[in-house]
Order: C-alpha cells, then structure tokens, then sequence
C-alpha cells in the first residue's frame, strides 16, 4: 500500500510513528526516485475528496463567521466566543493545504519549519477549540442555572480574559510538536515525523496527556454542563420547542464522534506491535480526517443554528445585493429595502 498521510503529528507520511534510528535511517542523499501513487488508490483518493472538502466548506465557514461576529454584529459575550472559535478553526483550515499536498505526493516538501509549524498550528487549533467549545458550555449552564448573576457578571472584558488564558494553555501544550517534530530523506522521499529518541517515554506521556486533557476532560465538562441545561429547561414549563434539545444533543454527539477515534488510534498505536499495521494506519488516517471535519461543524452548530446570526447574515448578504445593484435604479433598490426588512421580520420567529 502505498504511503500518505498527513501533518499531524500522530504519525508518519506511512502512519507509523517510529522513532528515529541512524542505523535504519542515515541523515543522506537518497538515491531513490520516489513517485506517488495516491491517485490510484481508492482509500487515498477518498480521504484527499475528503480533506479537500473538509478546508472549502471550514475555510468559507468560518471565513463568513468572522465575518459576521467580528465586523458585522454588536460585540457581546456570545460573540467573543464565536470569534474566538472560529479564527481557530479558520487557522486550522488554511494550514490543510499543506497535509493535502503532502497527501497526494506522499513527499514533505516544505522543509523542517513548516514540519513543525504545521503541526504546531494543528494541535493549537485541537486544544483551543476544545477549550473553547468548554467555555461556551460552562457558559451556558451559568446563564441557564443562575441568570441573575450571569446578567451582572457576565461582561465581554471577562470573556476577553477567558479567551486569552484558553490561548495560552493551547500554546503551552502545543509545544511538544515543535520539540520533537522532525524531517528526514529515505528511500528518496523527505518525511515529516517524530523524533522520540531523546526521551522513550515522552511518546506516551505526550499522548495519553493528550487523550486526558484534550478529549476525557472537556468532554465530561460538556456533557455535565448540557445534561444540566436540559433538566433545567424540562422543569421549566414555558419551554415549549424541542428544539434546544435537538442542537445540544447535536453537539454532544458532534464532539464525542469527531474526536474519539482521533484518540483511540493514538492510543493503540503506542502499542503497535500488538495490532495490524495496516489497521493502524487507515485508523490514524480516517480518525485525524473525522477529527478535522469538526472544524467545519463548529460553525454550523455553534453558531449558524443561532437566530441572531442567521438574522444578521441575510441583512448583510441582501445589503451587499442592494448596494451591487444600485445602479439599476430608485424602484429596485427600494424594492430590495423591503425585501430585507421583511426577511429580517420573518427570521425572528424562526
């Protein structure tokens, strides 16, 4: 099978996260002429469509999210924590191109920096929109649970402040990617891997505090948080729509499906020996894939299913219309003015 992958630093171009042994891989000129055969396999053809979707549809999402909670709303705390979470993910999605490229040539061939800072900027964006999504929940349950205090408390200075701590520990625990991120020529490809050999236990360190603190933790966090909000709004008997219970259920089950086989392949990797390689690195391979599509989802759930943006993206889009088009005259333009005041009208009872 032909090897491809990615730039996490899960594993190699050939889903194996071995070490590096001068011995197996001397530091020299290849003399082999490596060729990629991506194309003619249906497995790499489907997660190249995959992740290439995957940056379209994260890359314009969240490019319209900023768009909107940065330029085009009022500045609230809601918003704060929208930004936050999508240039995060926006970051994330203009770094892909690299892991695409590496995919289809199965050759990494933007030298040892961007090895590092690819990675780097990938499990930055892992953590922070991890701890983001946990603000946003505790969020949540604090204005559900005590309103009043919530009302008082709840300032955007505050949610500043949060937004920047939650950077800041996503940096610090993004680091061990520039530490023992490494590349190196064999058989005539370059590959961007890990260098494990100054510490054989930082593997496993490494990963399993990744699995704790990047899935474990928050996801029990979350899932407190929501299974508190939906026994608050059962109890109160003015919540009529099933609604609320729809999109939280969402994104508990979003969060726990995009990021749990991300984990579990990490995990079993440790141990590689005792499993089928091949197994591994389709597991590491569709399970970094799944992880990515969260990145997409995050606006979709988060913030798209809110009334308020969805409200404030159609004014918008339908101003742009009338300002294009208004050249073609007083009636068309006033036509369009009340075409969006209308719209506006109607999305508030959707």
């Amino acid at each position: 099978m032909e090897d491809y992958g990615y730039v996490f630093d899960i594993y190699t171009s050939d889903g194996s996260n071995y070490t590096y042994q001068e011995d197996l891989f001397p530091r020299e000129e290849a003399v082999f002429k490596h060729s990629s055969t991506c194309f003619k396999e249906a497995s790499c053809v489907t997660l190249l469509v995959v992740n290439v979707v995957i940056f379209l549809l994260g890359f314009c999402g969240n490019g319209v999210v900023i768009w909107i909670s940065g330029f085009k709303m009022k500045k609230t705390v809601n918003t704060t924590w929208y930004l936050s979470l999508a240039i995060s993910d926006f970051i994330f999605c203009a770094c892909l191109p690299f892991s695409i490229t590496h995919m289809v040539m199965a050759d990494w061939i933007f030298g040892l920096f961007m090895c590092k800072f690819t990675s780097f900027v990938m499990f930055l964006n892992m953590f922070s929109s991890i701890f983001l999504l946990v603000v946003i929940s505790v969020d949540r349950c604090v204005s559900v649970m005590c309103p009043v205090w919530a009302q008082n408390h709840r300032t955007i200075r505050k949610a500043s402040v949060v937004v920047v701590l939650a950077w800041v520990v996503s940096i610090a625990l993004s680091i061990p990617s520039i530490i023992f991120r490494d590349v190196i020529s064999h058989l005539g490809k370059t590959i961007c891997f890990n260098n494990y050999t100054s510490d054989q236990h930082s593997h496993k360190t490494i990963a399993v505090s990744r699995f704790l603190g990047g899935f474990i933790v928050p996801f029990l966090i979350i899932i407190i948080c929501y299974s508190v909000i939906i026994l608050r709004l059962r109890n109160n008997r003015m919540t009529k729509s099933s609604k609320p219970f729809k999109v939280m259920t969402a994104l508990i089950a979003t969060f726990f499906i995009c990021w749990l086989p991300y984990h579990v392949f990490v995990l079993l990797e440790l141990n590689h020996e005792d499993y089928n390689r091949d197994l591994i690195t389709i597991g590491l391979q569709v399970g970094t894939s799944v992880a990515t599509a969260n990145s997409f989802l995050n606006p979709v759930l988060y913030v798209f299913m809110g009334n308020d943006f969805k409200q404030k993206f159609k004014s918008s889009v339908l101003s742009k219309m009338e300002n294009a088009m208004a050249d073609e005259g007083r009636t068309m333009s006033r036509y369009l003015s009340r075409s969006s005041s209308m719209d506006g009208r109607a999305s508030t009872h959707i």
